[in-house]
């Protein structure tokens, strides 16, 4: 198995599954924080993203993570104003961000459509590229920091972060970050990461659960390519993790994924 080869996860329903990654990932910062002083890790928005920061937030284990040294980005962000419900950052502090003592100046959100640039999205996705270049260590390449966890939510037609099949974002191979314009799902304009900077990341998890993710999560293993896939061109630096609830992975070929082990 290559680090761009998924291991599958399969819990039992939705609930567990952000359960068990919110397990997961708390144990992953703390671990990353004893070994290095500091965590790093990307937020994914939607309703599987949303689940597990609800997961840590209700998680008597979430006091064992120094909130004060973890740096959190996001993949990708609707390019709306700040304050907008809609904005994937909104949600995660409505979730679980505003209930711990994060360092403000280690949150890192993406630029707002009232913000600095205004409705110049371009700007807009340069900037935050900046901010991902000053954060960046020596030994990091492409002027991204190495990510501890990059969560990645998988999209009904395999889009991950603000990434769609066929649509030039998941074929820019130079900018870490670009704005979206035109996208198939609204809010049309959007800044998302690319899949260059998406596999700096040391660990990339996708996250899907529900029946109407199962044709993704299949398709996504059958090795179409990024371009039709986008979900089948993340992958991270050392490891790779698709956690699925049963409902997703029930179309996934028996060759890569024997029923049994579900």
């Amino acid at each position: 198995m290559t680090n761009a080869t998924p291991q599958l996860v399969v819990h039992r329903d939705k609930e567990l599954m952000a359960q068990a990654a919110a397990a997961r990932l708390i144990t992953r910062i703390v671990d990353a924080q004893a070994a290095r002083g500091s965590a790093s890790v990307v937020l994914t928005g939607g309703r599987n993203g949303n689940a597990l920061l609800a997961a840590i937030a209700a998680s008597p284990a979430r006091d064992a993570v120094d909130w004060g040294r973890l740096d959190l980005w996001w993949g990708d962000e609707r390019f709306l104003p700040a304050a907008d419900p809609e904005r994937n950052a909104v949600q995660a502090r409505a979730e679980l961000l505003d209930a711990v003592p994060l360092d403000p100046a280690r949150v890192h959100e993406m630029p707002a459509s009232d913000g600095v640039d205004g409705s110049d999205v371009e700007a807009a996705a340069a900037r935050y590229a900046q901010e991902l270049a000053k954060a960046a260590g020596p030994g990091d390449r492409l002027g991204v920091p190495a990510f501890d966890v990059l969560l990645l939510g998988v999209g009904p037609d395999t889009h991950i972060a603000s990434l769609f099949p066929e649509h030039p974002g998941v074929r820019e191979t130079e900018l870490t970050v670009i704005g979206v314009r035109g996208a198939p799902k609204p809010p049309p304009t959007r800044i998302s990461l690319t899949l260059p900077a998406i596999r700096e990341a040391r660990e990339v998890w996708l996250l899907a659960a529900g029946e109407d993710k199962a044709g993704a999560v299949a398709l996504a293993l059958s090795g179409p390519g990024e371009i039709q896939a986008p979900a089948s061109g993340a992958y991270g630096r050392s490891r790779t993790l698709m956690l699925l609830d049963r409902a997703a992975a029930e179309r996934i070929p028996p060759q890569l994924y024997p029923p049994a082990s579900a």
